[in-house]
């Protein structure tokens, strides 16, 4: 039977089915079948309507995906079902982020190529994802492992390397000695590598690094744009960039120093960049990187320095590191003078914790005022004066024995600085310096610095997107031509061996040089999986596989409307996305700066842990709970012991599949859940009591619509010309309730329109109950009847797809609530002439009073104080103060 004629005799068959429990198990499948034959979520292009464009963070494709997965996904698809019930054209799509070393690392432990491994679970995680009943659109999937995809990756990187955005250099990296592969600072997390966890090295490599430092002030100054991105989000990114305004200050050799001979001939002194010059008073060291070129070649002479700076080389090189670590230093034997004080010299260390990257490789060292020069000068016997005196504090008593000060006051112990701010000391000792000069420079130079450094992106494996360049002796690195892309990673490689396969690729890495065509070989190196995911969102807005990128559907589509993922991407996807953009435009790709107009960080999916009596992790649904932390497993009722809750992870079984979900509940009732539970930027623990909660209210609802569809007003019956006070009341509840949810969803509040929800379902049943005992339903209640159950599965429909489908056959629609309309309301019904404001005394809710929306402060503040419970709470005193909150709330100070 087709659709149509399904629904043809719904009101017929309505009391037939009152009874019914709603049957996810069947109901499901056949309306994501529907809605795939249908095409109902395809988007087009050229559609006149207005656009939204939502999409959640596309994942990587490791395997089997489980319920914790599913939170954004669902949360995303709430949003685009209601924007399309609200007349946009929705552009809600999926992809992979395909590329990655867990692939490899599949390929030498299965013995299976890391592509057969990719797209076995692609295939694997797109049935799962589609069993969520998601609205996406399949016909623009991606996977970033895709020749059709990394052709335009390749383009990109040509363009940058014309445009001057992408070079090669020798640095330093960090190496992952597991994965054999260099990491971004980004990457090393505590030290380790991101995701084999080894103890991360330093190394000297010839690396390809995208200049990302050129937009540094731009993704500053935008920063203040992104009005809809969390606040967390904007300050880690800010800190990330981390501008700092400073003076750059040369400290002159001390006479001595010269004399040793250990400088080179024509070093005179050494530069210094600060962020507090108005400490230079309280100097007690200067402290230069091990990779400085003067301790480079101190260590020349010195086997003692030299095995100190490879001792510092065994760590990684991340910032978070560097300042972590325990502080060490070498001693030099050289001294600098005081660049404020002839009379005074400095001793000139290498140590640790001075990072070559940042500034100038070299810092003064003011222990009084910093705890990472705190530790130094403490381990090291130094000097710790302190010359900034907090608000206060007496300068005679004031001490930092315990600890350095690191807040605002006036200097002191600081000669002609002395009574002044640390403002006013900044830029005194910026014009004192810059008056004078040493050898043949200012001695004081004012300079804008930023911690963000220029991304590195080579990475030594294989199953990356190539880099479309080629090494000649003669003509240097030659990118690939336009006209020979994609370069496609060859397929006849062995993982039987550490380091990259494509240096043992000899067929596909010896090729002639482009120009010359001489003996060439090519990069061997692939990208970091981060390039793949910086203008993925870009590739959705394009319906033209032969045009990956196009400029015009960028400007129709982006930027993204709304963007939902984890935190966890503040600093690397989300800032390498803006730079992306920035880049592109910049080369005349996009016409765009900012990509996500609005971002949403959700909360994780949580679930107890369970170990059996060997201490082997246990699934859920090998565990039977039995009240008060106990637990036993099925299989032989031994004891289990249960573990609080923790992200959901494969490694700890504490994992829910989407299948055991459907197949139990149904997955309208899991979405329900993952909406209903928590504010939706916060975690969410998976609960045994909580789906089954969530599958009780699913069943309340079908039960609803079907008892008003039997006692209700037919399908198209007309409009009553008056309606009483409880046909009112419930015609406002549902009104109320569509005006309510819309603003829910808009801001992405799902928990609280999951409760706004429950509310009107309270006043749904008492109607009901109010018709069903009533000798003969009156014309007004049964058409408010009616048209409460249609709002009430249009509302829900977002969130419980299925169920409302379900909903909309038995409302005797002959359509798909997918492509119905969000319920209209009446401005009369929404307009409230009272309003409840609670009342506060002390600060403590006391009672609620209801009062006309009009009412006047004074006339709000004589109602409260005639209320019993305030006249008891004050016993016979008058209240200090009343400050009414017009339509808001009461506060009374007793």
């Amino acid at each position: 039977m087709t659709q149509d004629r399904m629904t043809e005799h719904a009101p017929e068959r309505a009391q037939e089915r009152t009874q019914d429990r709603y049957n996810a198990r069947e109901a499901e499948p056949k309306w994501q079948k529907t809605w795939a034959e249908r095409g109902i979520f395809r988007t087009r292009n050229d559609d006149p309507r207005p656009k939204f464009f939502v999409m959640e963070m596309f994942p990587y494709p490791s395997g089997r995906i489980h319920i914790g997965h599913g939170r954004n996904y669902v949360m995303g698809d709430v949003l685009a079902r209601y924007k399309r019930m609200q007349g946009f054209n929705v552009l809600h799509p999926m992809g992979w982020d395909a590329f990655g070393l867990p692939a490899e690392n599949a390929a030498i432990e299965r013995g299976i190529h890391p592509k057969s491994w990719t797209y076995e679970n692609i295939a694997s995680m797109r049935e799962q994802l589609q069993l969520l009943g998601l609205s996406l659109d399949w016909n623009r999937e991606i996977a970033t492992c895709d020749p059709s995809y990394y052709v335009e990756q390749q383009r990109i990187f040509l363009d940058f390397l014309d445009n001057g955005l992408a070079y090669r250099k020798e640095s330093e990296v960090n190496w992952d000695p597991v994965d054999n592969t260099v990491l971004a600072n980004e990457q090393v997390i505590d030290g380790r590598g991101w995701r084999s966890g080894a103890i991360v090295e330093r190394r000297k490599l010839s690396q390809w690094f995208l200049r990302i430092t050129q937009f540094a002030q731009e993704l500053l100054d935008a920063i203040d744009t992104l009005d809809r991105w969390p606040d967390k989000v904007r300050l880690m990114q800010r800190n990330w960039i981390g501008r700092s305004e400073g003076l750059e200050v040369l400290f002159e050799f001390a006479k001595g120093s010269l004399a040793a001979g250990k400088l080179p001939a024509d070093t005179k002194a050494v530069k210094v960049y600060t962020t507090r010059p108005d400490t230079l008073f309280g100097a007690s060291f200067l402290a230069l990187s091990p990779d400085h070129p003067l301790a480079k070649h101190l260590a020349g002479t010195d086997g003692q320095l030299s095995a100190f700076i490879a001792e510092c080389k065994r760590g990684g090189t991340s910032a978070e590191e560097i300042e972590t670590q325990e502080k060490k230093g070498y001693a030099t034997g050289l001294s600098v003078v005081h660049p404020l004080d002839a009379t005074r010299t400095v001793p000139v260390y290498v140590a640790n914790f001075v990072l070559m990257d940042y500034g100038t490789g070299a810092i003064f060292g003011c222990p009084a005022h910093d705890q990472r020069d705190f530790d130094f000068a403490t381990k090291y016997g130094l000097a710790i004066t302190p010359v900034v005196l907090p608000e206060g504090a007496d300068p005679a008593t004031f001490s930092v024995a315990e600890g350095p000060y690191d807040g605002d006051g006036t200097l002191f112990n600081s000669a002609f600085l002395d009574g002044m701010s640390v403002p006013e000391a900044k830029e005194a000792v910026a014009r004192q310096l810059e008056r004078f000069r040493v050898a043949g420079e200012p001695q004081g130079t004012r300079r804008v610095n930023f911690r963000l450094r220029d991304w590195g992106i080579s990475r030594q494996r294989y199953w990356g997107c190539p880099i479309p360049v080629i090494h000649c002796d003669d003509c240097g690195p030659v990118g690939v031509p336009r006209d020979q892309l994609p370069v496609e990673l060859p397929d006849d490689v062995t993982f039987d061996r550490p380091g990259n396969p494509l240096d043992r690729a000899k067929a596909w890495r010896d090729v002639p040089c482009p120009k010359c065509g001489k003996p060439a070989r090519r990069e061997t190196d692939t990208m970091d999986t981060f390039v793949d995911s910086s203008w993925y969102f870009l590739r959705y807005a394009s319906d033209n596989v032969e045009k990956p990128l196009d400029k015009a559907a960028v400007s129709h589509w982006l930027p993204v409307d709304q963007y939902i993922g984890g935190i966890e991407h503040a600093i690397l996807h989300l800032l390498y996305s803006r730079f992306f953009t920035r880049a592109l435009k910049h080369c005349g790709r996009v016409d765009l700066e900012e990509p996500f107009a609005g971002l949403f960080t959700q909360g994780m999916i949580v679930h107890e842990t369970y170990k059996d009596t060997e201490g082997k992790w246990l699934f859920p649904e090998e565990v039977k709970l039995l009240g008060n932390g106990k637990a036993v497993r099925i299989s032989d009722g031994s004891p289990v012991t249960v573990s609080p809750p923790e992200k959901m992870s494969k490694s700890k079984r504490n994992v829910v599949a989407p299948e055991v979900v459907a197949d139990t509940y149904g997955v309208d009732c899991a979405r329900w859940f993952m909406l209903s539970d928590t504010p939706p930027e916060r975690d969410s623990e998976w609960t045994q009591g909580g789906i089954e909660g969530a599958w009780r209210f699913v069943q309340r609802v079908w039960r609803l619509v079907n008892e008003a569809v039997e006692l209700g007003a037919k399908p198209g019956a007309p409009r009553p010309a008056t309606f009483g006070e409880q046909a009112l009341g419930l015609r406002r509840a549902a009104h109320g309730l569509v005006a309510t949810v819309a603003e829910d969803i808009e801001r992405l509040r799902f928990n609280v329109a999951v409760a706004h929800v429950h509310e009107f379902a309270n006043a749904f049943g008492s109607a009901i109950a109010a018709a069903r005992s009533a000798p003969e339903v009156p014309e007004d209640l049964a058409f408010a009847l009616r048209e409460a159950a249609e709002m009430l599965t249009g509302v829900v429909a977002p969130m419980t797809p299925h169920l409302a489908e379900e909903c909309w056959v038995v409302l005797g629609h002959g359509s798909l609530v997918a492509e119905a309309a969000w319920p209209a309301t009446e401005a009369d019904l929404l307009r409230r002439d009272t309003v409840t404001l609670p009342i506060q005394i002390n600060g403590k809710k006391r009672d609620d009073i209801v009062v006309p929306r009009e009412a006047t402060p004074a006339e709000v503040e004589a109602a409260v104080l005639a209320l019993e419970s305030v006249q008891r709470a004050l016993d016979g005193r008058a209240p200090k103060r009343i400050i009414v909150v017009p339509q808001r709330i009461v506060n009374v100070v007793a």
